[in-house]
């Protein structure tokens, strides 16, 4: 196995990656999310097992999860970063180019510390909507998406005292096509799962 290293900077402590084709080339590229810079940095894939440094993008304070989807429904793959210290969740929309818009800021509640953050579509209207994980308050929140790159307020479903969820995977458990929630709690030694009723 081959290896290769890609920098995001000194002290960008990069917490988070995932992989998508953001500039519609058919070709991986690479997004961290640094909670030591507070950034997002975009890698662009050449196909060839070799990467460019191609931006990097303000995020709020300690952003710790990043994952993606099309909230705005153009074709295009946008971010999603969860900021732990700033108790928010900023959007990236993609421009199809490899560049995002600046970011736009959803309050995951006080004292909250959202720590990770995952997408799909939860209500069966075809549009992305996104869920987190908060430390903080041990809920579990998610924010249900307009189709055009905006989101409705946080909607929090308490996990317990003393939780501390500490991820969250979205599936369909029970064979009823409605997407359901699995969150593993660090600080209870369980595992709740959500499954969607209505």
């Amino acid at each position: 196995m081959n290896q290769i290293a890609l920098t995001a900077g000194h002290g960008s402590r990069p917490q988070s990656v995932l992989i998508a084709d953001f500039n519609n080339d058919s070709r991986m590229d690479v997004a961290l999310a640094n909670s030591g810079s507070h950034t997002i940095t975009i890698f662009l894939g050449d196909g060839n097992y070799s990467f460019s440094n191609l931006a990097t993008y303000s995020a709020g304070s300690k952003p710790v999860s990043i994952a993606v989807g099309d909230f705005n429904n153009d074709g295009r793959s946008d971010i999603v970063v969860a900021n732990y210290d700033s108790e928010t969740i900023s959007i990236f929309l993609g421009c199809g180019n490899g560049s995002f818009s600046n970011q736009s800021t959803y309050s995951t509640g006080p004292a909250s510390y959202p720590y990770f953050v995952a997408v799909g579509d939860f209500n069966n209207d075809t549009a992305i909507d996104i869920v987190v994980i908060t430390q903080g308050t041990n809920n579990l929140g998610t924010f249900l998406g307009y189709d055009n790159g905006t989101f409705s307020n946080v909607t929090l479903m308490p996990m317990g005292y003393g939780s501390n969820p500490f991820c969250v995977l979205i599936g369909d458990f029970n064979d009823d096509r409605k997407l359901d929630f699995a969150v593993a709690n660090e600080g209870t030694d369980s595992l709740s799962m959500f499954l969607q009723t209505c």
